[in-house]
């Protein structure tokens, strides 16, 4: 962790279920930011339309594999680089820079409250004897 914030590893149950819920809304955002590109551009020449529906529905899936691979450890390490991908998008859709500042927030929320309620819950099961 640098700064507070998971970079690499293998969150508790609590966090991949937080993170995986940012990374399914950020698929669907690049999917219908991807039909946007697309639909605005189409018709002016020189302009890559198609390009852009492929490589938004391409991070799409990225985004939405990526929620499922979150027991790996480097699937947080994707999520951060999806994360960048989604302020990036910006220079395509302007709109994508709030969007993209949306998303970041709850991915940095979704990863600090996650490790909280992990911690929590942890801290409740040791306290009560329970076994999870």
């Amino acid at each position: 962790m640098i700064g507070g914030l998971r970079w690499y590893g293998v969150g508790e149950k609590m966090f991949r279920r937080l993170v995986a819920v940012v990374l399914v809304g950020e698929a669907f955002v690049f999917f219908f930011v991807a039909l946007v590109a697309w639909a605005v551009r189409r018709d002016t020449p020189g302009e890559p339309a198609v390009a852009y529906l492929v490589i938004g529905c391409v991070l799409a899936v990225v985004a939405f594999l990526t929620s499922g691979l979150l027991r790996r450890p480097w699937g947080v390490t994707v999520g951060w680089v999806l994360q960048f991908f989604v302020l990036a998008a910006s220079f395509v859709e302007l709109t994508m820079l709030v969007i993209g500042a949306i998303f970041l927030a709850l991915w940095i929320t979704a990863l600090v409250q996650g490790d909280k309620m992990d911690a929590l819950t942890a801290q409740f099961h040791d306290t009560n004897g329970s076994t999870a």
